[in-house]
């Protein structure tokens, strides 16, 4: 039915003349249609993900922690080392902060190891050590938005539960909302909620994620045109460098004084003490008198 140019201007305009006229096409015909051009590219061009191959609900939620704000290529050599490192939940809370951090290491944002280990913590105390299967109970773990509520429940217990991130923002941009600047999520919802494939949700929305997935690179960014869309920061010389640089520093010299920790990493010691004194309040690092451990 398709060829390889499945978001070619022909059949986006197609669908857009034919039911964009009449107001958002959120029933019927135009949500069939739109599901199929979704699923048609992701027959053929699906990605493949190693939390895409279980249904391991623990090993679900590593890997949606892991990708907020990270890139698909750097979580997947991380996420199989993190999951030979704490192949269940009950590992994972028995295993010492230090251990989790350190093998973080490379993947930034390194309070969502702290959160990991603490939710851990919390499910093994809490549940029995069973991956809780809705967004309320999710969402009241450290760690976890309604977002990743969401989509946990979606990926890992297949729930009909709408939710949207960066991927899926950009399909509905493009099909419904692309002349419009500064759209928000609360005119996606609808969008999302209406042609959410509810016996599949787990399969669909992996379809969405992959055809966002390809229209970031086939175009200039649909997520642009949202109101959520922020440019990232260069990396190289930010206060997120230093951050994982002191901790790999810490992690490697358990001991070391802020003085020799600014010298390791080479920053002004005003900005080493800002950092660490973050670290600290955070719980990734602690202070024994002029020591720092984790």
């Amino acid at each position: 039915m398709y060829d390889d140019a499945y978001d070619d201007a022909s059949i986006v305009s197609d669908f857009r003349e034919r039911y964009a006229a009449g107001g958002p096409p959120t029933q019927g015909a135009a949500v069939r249609r739109f599901r199929s051009i979704i699923y048609a590219y992701f027959r053929k061009h699906a990605r493949d993900f190693p939390w895409r191959r279980t249904d391991d609900p623990y090993r679900i939620l590593v890997s949606e922690i892991m990708l907020q704000q990270t890139q698909t290529g750097r979580v997947t050599e991380k996420y199989l080392e993190f999951i030979r490192a704490f192949p269940a939940v009950q590992d994972l809370a028995r295993a010492p902060l230090r251990d989790v951090l350190a093998v973080w290491q490379g993947m930034g944002y390194n309070r969502r190891a702290r959160y990991l280990h603490e939710l851990a913590i919390r499910i093994v105390e809490a549940h029995d050590g069973v991956i809780p299967d809705s967004p309320g109970e999710l969402v009241a773990l450290p760690g976890i938005g309604r977002a990743t509520a969401a989509s946990i429940c979606a990926f890992a217990f297949n729930r009909p539960v709408v939710f949207i991130e960066t991927n899926i923002r950009a399909v509905f941009i493009h099909f419904f909302l692309h002349d419009r600047e500064g759209v928000s999520d609360d005119d996606i919802l609808p969008l999302a909620a209406a042609t959410l494939d509810r016996n599949h949700p787990h399969r669909w929305y992996s379809a969405l994620m992959d055809y966002g997935a390809m229209l970031k690179k086939r175009h200039p960014n649909p997520s642009r045109k949202s109101a959520h869309h922020a440019k990232q920061k260069p990396f190289a010389g930010s206060r997120r460098e230093l951050r994982g640089e002191a901790l790999r520093t810490v992690l490697a010299q358990p001991g070391i004084t802020v003085r020799r920790l600014a010298t390791a990493v080479r920053r002004p010691e005003d900005e080493v003490v800002s950092v660490v004194d973050d670290m600290v309040r955070e719980g990734l690092v602690r202070k024994q008198g002029k020591r720092l451990f984790v």
